[in-house]
C-alpha cells in the first residue's frame, strides 16, 4: 500500500501502477471538465445520507482523476447501507418485477430491515443474484428486442455499484463517447456530430454499427478490461456473478459465456468499458498517428459515426477497424455499416461527376441530410426517421384500440403525454414538417378509433380538430441549434493532460 497519504486514499488505491497491458491501453486521452456522475444526481433527498454518499464518491472521483495508472483495490466498503438506500430510491416505482415478483412498493414497506440484510449478505460474500426475466419489446423493423428484467435487490446492488464505478470511469472515458453516461445524452451526441461535420473538413461519413454487440461481448475480455482499473476482487466477483446469473425464459435458465444482459442496470457501463478499451483508445491513437486529414468520431453505445476529410483515410480506417474489433470477438454489421460521401462540398462534387444528391445516414432516430440554409450556406438537416415514426404510430393505434371505451378526456390526457414525449425528443431545428405529420397522423388514427365506437354516426374532421387542439400540443421546435447548445456545453478551450491549451472539437481534442 502507498505511504504518506490520507487514510481514505490508502483504502482504495494500490501502490503498483498499471501493468504493461494497461499502459498500452491507457493512452493519452482528452481532459474534460470534471465529470459529474450519477453520484451527484442521486435522489438521496429522500434519505438522510445524501452528503455522506456524495462525499465518498467525490473522494473516489478525485483519486481516479489524479492517479490514472493505478488500480482501486478496496471499493466494496463504499457500497454502504446508505448507498444501497440511495440506489433504491433511484429505481422506478412502477418498473416491472423480475423473477422474484417483488415490486418497489412492497419492498419499501420494510426497506430498512431488507437493506440491512442485503448489505450484510453482500459484504459476507453470501449475496447471490437471481436470473433475469426475459421480456421482448417490438423494434421498429418488426423484430423483437430481448431485454432482461433483474430482480429488485439485484437492481439495487447494480445501481449502487454503477455509481461507484462511474466515479472512476468518468475520469477515463473519452469525450466522443456519449451513450449511457451521466449528464450526456443523445442530443449531446448529435450536437457534437453536427458541429464536427460543419466545423471540420469532413467529406466522407462512415456509418458504423457493431453487430449484436450485447450478445457477442467476450466476458473474458470484459473482466480483463475492468481489471485495468479495478483491483478489488470482491467487485470483480460481483460482476462475474451478474454475467453468469443467466436469463429465465420458458421456465429454463440459460447462461452464456458471451454477452451481457441488455436491460440490466450494470450492462450499459460494462458496454462502455468494453468499447473504451476495444475501440475508443484505438480510434484516438489512429486519428492522431495514422490519419492524413481531419477525422471526427461520435459514439453512442455500439452505434457510431466517423467523419473523414479523405476517402483514402476512411477506407484504411474501415479495414483496420474490422481487424481491431475482430480481436475482441466483435464484428461490424454488414448491412448497417457503409461509407458515403457527405459534407459541405459533397453536393457540388457529386454534381460535377454527374451523380445525384449526397446520400443520407441515420443516427439516433434521425436521418441526416446535406442541405442549405435560406441564405445558401451549408446546413445539416435532421428529419425524424420515417420507419421509426410509422412504428410509433402503429403502437399508438394498438393502444387506442385497448383504450377504445375510455372517455375522450381520458384518451386526450394519455395522447397528450404521448405527443409531449415525442416532441421532447424530435422537436429539433429543421424537423418541423415531421412534427406536423406525426400530430396529423395521430389525430387521424384517433378519429378512426372514435368512429368505430360511436353510436351517433361519423365524427366530423372539424369536430375532432377542435378536440385535438384542446388536448394535444401544437408542433414547435424545442431544442436549440446544435452549435448554440454545443458552445454552452463545451468551452472553446480546455486544458489537456498538463499541456498548453488545445482546441476542442466534436469527437475530442485537437492540438
Amino acid at each position: 500500500m502507498m505511504h504518506g497519504r490520507g487514510k481514505s486514499d490508502e483504502a482504495i488505491v494500490a501502490s503498483k501502477p498499471a501493468n504493461q497491458a494497461e499502459r498500452s491501453a491507457a493512452e493519452p486521452v482528452e481532459r474534460r471538465a470534471e465529470a459529474k456522475g450519477n453520484a451527484d444526481q442521486q435522489s438521496t433527498h429522500r434519505t438522510p445520507s445524501r452528503a455522506g454518499v456524495t462525499q465518498a464518491l467525490e473522494r473516489i472521483r478525485k483519486t481516479a482523476r489524479e492517479r490514472k495508472k493505478e488500480r482501486f483495490t478496496a471499493l466494496l466498503h463504499h457500497i454502504s447501507v446508505e448507498h444501497l438506500e440511495a440506489a433504491f430510491f433511484e429505481l422506478e416505482e412502477t418498473a416491472a418485477s423480475g423473477v422474484d415478483g417483488l415490486r418497489w412498493r412492497a419492498y419499501e414497506a420494510d426497506r430498512e430491515r431488507k437493506l440491512e440484510d442485503l448489505h450484510g449478505g453482500l459484504h459476507r460474500g453470501a449475496y447471490r443474484p437471481l436470473p433475469s426475466r426475459r421480456v421482448y419489446i417490438p423494434k421498429p423493423d418488426g423484430r423483437q428486442r430481448p431485454l432482461a428484467v433483474a430482480a429488485l435487490e439485484d437492481k439495487i446492488v447494480q445501481r449502487a455499484t454503477v455509481a461507484v464505478l462511474n466515479a472512476i470511469y468518468e475520469e477515463d472515458f473519452l469525450g466522443f463517447s456519449y451513450g449511457f453516461r451521466p449528464r450526456r445524452g443523445a442530443h449531446d451526441a448529435m450536437d457534437a456530430l453536427v458541429v464536427g461535420i460543419e466545423r471540420r473538413k469532413v467529406n466522407f461519413i462512415l456509418d458504423a454499427d457493431i453487430q449484436s454487440f450485447f450478445d457477442t461481448v467476450s466476458q473474458e475480455w470484459l473482466i480483463r478490461f475492468v481489471e485495468h482499473r479495478i483491483g478489488d476482487q470482491r467487485i470483480i466477483r460481483l460482476i462475474r456473478k451478474w454475467l453468469r446469473a443467466g436469463v429465465l425464459e420458458d421456465g429454463i435458465v440459460r447462461a452464456s459465456a458471451r454477452g451481457t444482459a441488455q436491460g440490466a442496470v450494470i450492462s450499459p457501463l460494462l458496454a462502455n468499458i468494453y468499447l473504451h478499451y476495444a475501440l475508443d483508445l484505438w480510434v484516438e491513437r489512429w486519428r492522431r498517428h495514422e490519419a492524413t486529414g481531419d477525422v471526427i468520431i461520435v459514439r453512442y453505445a455500439d452505434d457510431f459515426i466517423v467523419g473523414f476529410e479523405h476517402e483514402s483515410d476512411a477506407r484504411r480506417f474501415l479495414d483496420a477497424m474490422r481487424e481491431r474489433l475482430g480481436k475482441f470477438a466483435l464484428s461490424l454489421h454488414p448491412e448497417k455499416t457503409r461509407l458515403i460521401e457527405f459534407g459541405r462540398d459533397a453536393a457540388e462534387n457529386r454534381k460535377r461527376r454527374g451523380l445525384g444528391k449526397p446520400e443520407t445516414f441515420d443516427f439516433l432516430g434521425f436521418t441526416f441530410i446535406c442541405g442549405k440554409s435560406r441564405r445558401g450556406k451549408f446546413l445539416i438537416k435532421r428529419k425524424s426517421r420515417r420507419d421509426r415514426m410509422r412504428a410509433k404510430l402503429r403502437a399508438i393505434k394498438q393502444e387506442l384500440r385497448r383504450r377504445m371505451h375510455q372517455s375522450i378526456p381520458e384518451q386526450g390526457k394519455w395522447l397528450k403525454q404521448v405527443v409531449n414525449g415525442y416532441f421532447n425528443y424530435h422537436a429539433v431545428p429543421t424537423n418541423s414538417h415531421a412534427l406536423v405529420v406525426f400530430r396529423d397522423e395521430l389525430i387521424r388514427g384517433w378519429r378512426r378509433s372514435l368512429r368505430r365506437r360511436s353510436q351517433r354516426g361519423a365524427r366530423t374532421w372539424e369536430w375532432l380538430r377542435s378536440v385535438a387542439d384542446e388536448w394535444l400540443p401544437q408542433p414547435q421546435i424545442l431544442h436549440p441549434w446544435p452549435n448554440q447548445r454545443f458552445a454552452v456545453t463545451h468551452p472553446r478551450w480546455e486544458p489537456y493532460a498538463g499541456k498548453p491549451h488545445v482546441r476542442f472539437c466534436a469527437g475530442g481534442a485537437q492540438q
